[in-house]
C-alpha cells in the first residue's frame, strides 16, 4: 500500500476546511434569510393589526372599555384575533361578551378579516403584554420578559427590570444587577410581558 505524499494530505485538509467554512457560511446565510423573512412577515402582521386596532378602538371605547391591544395570528386557513380590553375597575365577563358581539358585527360589515377566523376577547391579565410606548412608560420599575425579532448579542430572550424608555427604546436591567443594561428598540420587540411579582 502506497503512502500519500505529505503535500497531498495538506491539500486535502485545506479543501475540507474550505468546504466546512463554505457550509457554515451557507447555513449562516440561510438563517439570516429566514430571520429576514420572519421580520417581513411580522411587519405585514403589524400593519394588519394597526388597521384592525384603528377600526375597533372607537367601538370598544364606546362600550366603556379601553382597547389595550390586539394580536392577529395567521394560521393557515383559520386565523385568530385576540382583543384585550381593560377598565380601571376591572373587566367582567359581561364586558367581554358585549365587546365580542359588537366587534364581531363590525368586522363582518367591514370585511377586513379572512373568511374563517376565531375572535377572542379578554382582559390583559396580570402578565399583560405591553403593546405601546405608553404601556412601557406606565410600568417603569416592573419586571418584564422580552422576546426579540432579531438577536441582540446572540440573545432573543431578555428578562429584567424595565428601567427606562427614551427615543423609541427601552432599557432593561438584569434582576441580579450584575452585567450591563440592555437597550432594546421597540421596533425589534416581538413581545414583552409583565412578570407578576408576589412577595
Amino acid at each position: 500500500m502506497g503512502v500519500r505524499p505529505f503535500f497531498f494530505l495538506c491539500e486535502l485538509a485545506a479543501r475540507e476546511a474550505v468546504a466546512g467554512a463554505s457550509k457554515k457560511k451557507q447555513k449562516s446565510q440561510k438563517k439570516q434569510t429566514a430571520e429576514a423573512d420572519k421580520g417581513d412577515e411580522r411587519s405585514k402582521l403589524n400593519l394588519r393589526e394597526n388597521q384592525i386596532e384603528s377600526l375597533l378602538a372607537p367601538v370598544v371605547e364606546g362600550l366603556g372599555c379601553e382597547l389595550w391591544g390586539l394580536e392577529f395570528m395567521s394560521q393557515g386557513r383559520r386565523s385568530r384575533l385576540r382583543v384585550f380590553i381593560d377598565r380601571p375597575e376591572g373587566v367582567t365577563v359581561e364586558d367581554c361578551e358585549r365587546v365580542s358581539r359588537d366587534v364581531s358585527d363590525l368586522l363582518d360589515v367591514e370585511d377586513i378579516m379572512p373568511e374563517f377566523y376565531t375572535l377572542e376577547v379578554s382582559s390583559p391579565g396580570m402578565d399583560r403584554i405591553l403593546f405601546k410606548a405608553e404601556h412601557y412608560q406606565a410600568n417603569l420599575g416592573a419586571v418584564v420578559d422580552v422576546r426579540l425579532n432579531f438577536p441582540l448579542e446572540g440573545r432573543k430572550h431578555i428578562a429584567g427590570v424595565l428601567v427606562g424608555l427614551e427615543d423609541e427604546e427601552i432599557v432593561v436591567r438584569p434582576q441580579d444587577e450584575e452585567g450591563e443594561e440592555y437597550v432594546l428598540p421597540l421596533a425589534n420587540i416581538h413581545r414583552a410581558r409583565l412578570v407578576p411579582q408576589f412577595d
